[in-house]
């Protein structure tokens, strides 16, 4: 499981760097019990307030939509960078004083951007929830982008691609596969940019997008923790009711063209051993298909005892990790299923590329045990479980969710994935994980050329 773990945790580090809401009235939605309240103000800003008693901190949560899908070609980073300026001060707070305040206040802050959205959260008691929502309201639409300061930024974040990306083999291949895959949609750049991009990136750029993305009608909050919703309520009416709407902006309408047959690209790096990551096509939490997809990976892979680790690792002793993760509550476009393998010293790569593909077809012709299926389900259900045991998890599934299309749609998981058979495993298996909807990506390894001049 630890494999797994790692591999979703750099796809993860990559997605996140770390829906648009036309509404045009105030609505307001309060549970019986008075722990949960939706409300859309007039500004179009939607508020979650979320009541648990028991949470020992309060989360302040503010995510818009202003992923790196909303760039541009030859803009990619947009995004990412402009998070990192949120940081920079308004005329009333000056710069690093947010973060300052915050832990003062006794809490933490931080941010990350994905493809899809970036958000801001700060933890803190629940009496000082007011710092969140002054600050948080002063930034939306006052922001400070002095020239300097912003390319002396820029200078940051392509450091931070070195280091993250071109400096790590794996995470490099991702990249080049994700971009082959995806012909049209925009999931096919970096949410951190292309390097060329951000030597161009100017202050009116970042400036413009701010304007464009970081307004009411194009924002979420969600507040949860042991707070009073009413009094909670007003003062983020006070705070933000009266930051102007701004232009309503159009949804992505981007179809992927149809894949007429498998990618390969090879990414020549210094590292130690090949890697060898394919991509197959799939859709998302909208598609029913998502919960027998999510039951798949984890037969193939969410522990030792299962297909992948069982035959890679233990019997034929070709791979040093190996693995399958797919997620369809990550994104809201249709995105990508994954198997992967690190070959072991002295082992081939292809030899593990095509004992990935042969456990694959074994679930297509012969659809998994059920007692297999179930404690795949078990599994998944526990993870969903017991990940809303902390406010700040179960702050961001209602995002996530609502970003997907609504956040209701977190009820219908587990009953969607509860429902998976044998028989739909093997089905979304032949349907999806095909060779003409793949992209695979290899890892050569090559010597270092420092070391080799020295060798010589």
């Amino acid at each position: 499981m630890a494999m797994k773990n790692k591999f979703i945790l750099l796809i993860l580090s990559l997605i996140f760097l770390f829906s648009g809401y036309a509404h045009t009235a105030a609505a307001a939605v309060t549970d019986e019990e008075g722990y949960f309240h939706e409300e859309v103000l007039p500004n179009g800003l939607k508020v979650f307030a979320i009541k648990d008693p028991n949470a020992p901190l309060s989360v302040f949560q503010i995510w818009y939509d202003a992923g790196s899908i909303n760039e541009q070609i030859g803009k990619t980073g947009l995004s990412h960078l402009l998070e990192h300026m949120m940081f920079k001060g308004t005329p009333m707070y000056g710069p690093k004083t947010f973060s300052r305040m915050i832990k003062r206040a006794g809490g933490i802050d931080n941010a990350g951007t994905s493809k899809d959205f970036v958000f801001y959260y700060q933890k803190l008691a629940p009496d000082r929830l007011d710092l969140s929502i002054e600050l948080e309201a002063d930034r939306m639409r006052n922001l400070i982008m002095d020239r300097k300061e912003t390319l002396s930024e820029r200078d940051v974040v392509m450091e931070e691609r070195r280091m993250r990306l071109e400096d790590d083999p794996q995470s490099l291949v991702y990249e080049e596969v994700v971009a082959a895959a995806f012909k049209n949609h925009p999931y096919r750049w970096p949410v951190i940019g292309w390097m060329t991009d951000l030597e161009t990136i100017t202050r009116d750029d970042l400036m413009d997008y701010y304007r464009t993305r970081y307004v009411p009608n194009n924002a979420m909050i969600v507040v949860a923790g042991d707070i009073d919703i009413s009094l909670i309520m007003a003062k983020i009416k006070k705070a933000f009711g009266d930051i102007s709407r701004g232009p309503e902006i159009e949804k992505l309408n981007v179809r992927e063209p149809e894949q007429r047959g498998e990618k390969r690209v090879y990414v020549k790096k210094e590292a130690e051993l090949p890697y060898v990551l394919s991509a197959y096509k799939a859709p998302n939490l909208l598609q029913d298909d998502s919960y027998a997809l999510e039951v798949l990976a984890s037969v193939l892979s969410d522990g030792k005892s299962t297909r992948i680790y069982r035959s890679l690792i233990d019997k034929q002793q070709i791979a040093l990790s190996a693995g399958a993760s797919y997620s369809g509550i990550h994104n809201k476009y249709p995105y990508l299923f994954y198997v992967y393998g690190t070959a072991l010293p002295g082992k081939k790569i292809e030899d593990v590329e095509a004992a990935l593909y042969e456990e694959v077809d074994k679930i297509k012709k012969t659809p998994p045990a059920e007692r297999e299926v179930q404690k795949a389900k078990n599994q998944i259900e526990a993870d969903f479980i017991m990940n809303q045991d902390s406010i700040f998890y179960r702050a961001m599934i209602v995002a996530q969710f609502e970003l997907i299309g609504d956040w209701k749609l977190k009820d219908k998981y587990l009953e969607g994935i509860e429902k998976v058979t044998p028989g739909d495993v093997q089905r979304v298996a032949k349907k999806y994980l095909i060779e003409d909807q793949r992209t695979v990506g290899i890892l050569v390894p090559i010597q270092n050329s420092k070391l080799k001049t020295q060798d010589q």
